[in-house]
């Protein structure tokens, strides 16, 4: 009984092993047929893709020759170390750039504010303001008044800077107060008695001779020549 027993254990032992031995030899005729599959279809691919190369190059044959690819080949082996610096900066500039976008995106932030400050102050409006001044003088005088003011400029900038002292100022701004202020009153019926009776008074006689003054003046500075007269 024991015999039979060990007898039948390694029959089934031979049973297994047979039975490893088959799904193994199963396995492998299943992945040489995968095998065989996929080289049949790269066979398929590969020629496709190698008749397209032959079309194509065939289109450039006349463009290209052997010794022109050996010349690049050539080249890029001597020129290797200046493609590897190119590509090291081209690194470093995509590593700036990276770096750099808050710091340009912090900037236009700041550009933004401050363009909407200006047009919240009227920056632009008065802008547009001085183009149109600018367009209503270009479109109002004529070349010809511009030469003329080319030449009578330094006469104007004179009368300007006189206009502008102090105590021009200071007079027109009283004469403008006064003529604001006054308020006369003149009697339809006044004799000549009563004008020569005003001209008695102290004030009336500096104010005659104030405008007796400033006509012989006038008259004077009428028949000297000009600033750019004298220029020229």
């Amino acid at each position: 009984m024991m015999e039979n027993k060990k007898i039948e254990q390694q029959l089934l032992e031979i049973h297994q092993k047979l039975d490893l031995l088959t799904a193994q030899m199963r396995e492998q005729q299943r992945r040489q047929r995968e095998l065989q599959e996929l080289k049949e279809d790269l066979t398929i691919i590969g020629k496709d893709i190698f008749q397209s190369a032959v079309q194509e190059l065939d289109e450039v044959a006349h463009h290209f020759d052997t010794t022109d690819l050996l010349y690049l080949l050539k080249k890029l082996l001597r020129n290797t170390r200046n493609l590897t610096k190119l590509m090291d900066q081209m690194e470093s500039a995509a590593d700036f750039v990276q770096d750099a976008a808050p710091l340009g995106k912090q900037v236009l932030n700041h550009l933004l504010d401050t363009l909407s400050e200006l047009e919240r102050k009227g920056y632009f409006d008065f802008a547009r303001e001085l183009f149109n001044i600018l367009d209503t003088i270009v479109t109002s005088f004529t070349i010809n008044d511009v030469k003329l003011l080319r030449e009578n400029i330094t006469a104007i900038l004179l009368t300007v800077k006189n206009l502008t002292q102090p105590e021009m100022l200071s007079s027109v701004n009283n004469a403008l107060h006064f003529f604001q202020k006054m308020d006369v009153e003149i009697e339809k019926d006044i004799s000549y008695w009563q004008i020569l009776k005003a001209m008695r008074d102290p004030e009336m006689k500096r104010g005659i001779a104030f405008l007796i003054q400033f006509t012989k003046n006038m008259v004077q500075s009428n028949g000297e020549p000009s600033p750019t007269a004298n220029q020229k």
